[in-house]
């Protein structure tokens, strides 16, 4: 079948993607837990989240991260890789166990939502960003909204493709089969998709974090000074033209209304 020789195709990309990722990102000036999440992404996305690696993330030139990665569509491309990668995994495994029970539709759901919020939020986002907020709890309240508002514009986008994708295909829906973690990919690919403009909204209201630049000590005392200064000119310039936008409650409403609209053609058509 055509479908097979896609997949087959598709997943041997998928791991040369995610070796060249996680071998090339070791020397990029990235912070260990986003180089985590582009590898982590990578796998989700294939040769996609390779090429948005190399896009958004890798280093063009030696010193010049701080620059490259200030921009704000790479910042907020940060922030929905660090988004997908962790609650990603929290769905893949409801996901898993929904197939292995035999889940109506609407639990299944319901149970890829849960553990997709809980491992993205109390782990990706609290747990290995703690250090920003000064303790665990502080950074499990620092980061609870924006978790919420990403992780529900995520789902709403990724909901139809794992419903409708090879519908009545009953291999894409067992976790022992190539076509489940393939229409899980394709599901994931579109979640990402949805959580972009959201994320670019938490971003730009400091609600997320993006891209960031960690380097070695002896390499911070040569550039890091005038590369923070870049930095910090390049926000305030974003800053000064930053435009009145709606408060974080309205786009709560509008983060659950992607996620209803997303959970009801899932169900209505799945």
């Amino acid at each position: 079948m055509l479908i097979d020789g896609v997949m087959l195709l598709w997943f041997i990309l998928a791991a040369l993607s995610v070796a060249f990722v996680a071998i090339d990102i070791r020397g990029t000036p990235e912070h260990p837990v986003m180089k985590w999440a582009f590898v982590l992404f990578t796998a989700y996305s294939g040769p996609f989240g390779a090429f948005l690696y190399v896009l958004g993330c890798r280093e063009p030139l030696p010193g010049t991260h701080e620059q490259y990665v200030a921009a704000r569509w790479r910042q907020t491309l940060g922030s929905t890789m660090h988004c997908v990668a962790g609650d990603g995994i929290g769905i893949l495994v409801g996901a898993v166990i929904g197939a292995l029970v035999s889940l109506p539709l609407a639990a299944d759901f319901a149970l890829e939502y849960v553990l997709g919020f809980a491992f993205g939020w109390s782990i990706f986002q609290a747990l290995f960003m703690g250090e920003m907020f000064g303790s665990y709890a502080r950074a499990l309240k620092g980061t609870f909204t924006s978790e919420l508002l990403s992780m529900n514009c995520l789902m709403g986008g990724m909901l139809p493709v794992s419903a409708l994708a090879f519908a009545g295909n009953e291999a894409a829906h067992n976790p022992a089969e190539p076509l489940f973690w393939f229409r899980m990919s394709l599901a994931l690919m579109v979640g990402a998709l949805f959580a972009y403009p959201m994320n670019w909204w938490l971003v730009a209201h400091h609600l997320k974090h993006g891209m960031m630049t960690v380097r070695p000590k002896r390499e911070m005392g040569e550039m890091a000074k005038p590369d923070m200064q870049a930095k910090m000119k390049m926000a305030e310039k974003g800053s000064a033209l930053h435009a009145p936008s709606p408060p974080v409650w309205v786009m709560a409403c509008v983060s659950f209304a992607v996620l209803a609209a997303g959970a009801a053609v899932a169900l209505i058509f799945g």
